[in-house]
């Protein structure tokens, strides 16, 4: 893990359909996004490759995030909120962390 965050481990590193290195190439110019796809198919090709980058089991701030996602994208806040949409994130308490690899944090004052 690198000091801001970010996996050590490249989102090149997951195996994919060519079709789905296809798509990232259609839409990644210079390691950043051109645009964000239309067709949900291919956004969620564009948004696991996104979520690749956050480090499974760990906690971000809201602006950790924005720090993160702004590398690849100059609305990271529409990117958040598109991954918190398709469940590759959640969130709770302004807490984001990649979805499956962490329990939703407890309420205060629940047993």
């Amino acid at each position: 893990m690198r000091e801001d965050g970010v996996a050590e481990r490249c989102p090149e590193d997951r195996l994919r359909e060519p079709w789905e290195e296809r798509v990232l190439a259609i839409f990644m110019a210079g390691g950043r996004l051109k645009q964000v796809p239309a067709r949900r198919k291919k956004r969620l090709v564009v948004l696991r490759w996104l979520a690749d980058h956050f480090r499974p089991a760990e906690r971000y701030s809201e602006a950790q995030v924005n720090e993160i996602l702004r590398r690849y994208h100059d609305d990271p806040a529409y990117l958040r909120r598109l991954m918190v949409d398709e469940d590759l994130m959640h969130r709770y308490g302004g807490v984001y962390w990649r979805a499956g690899t962490l329990p939703f944090p407890r309420r205060s004052g629940a047993n």
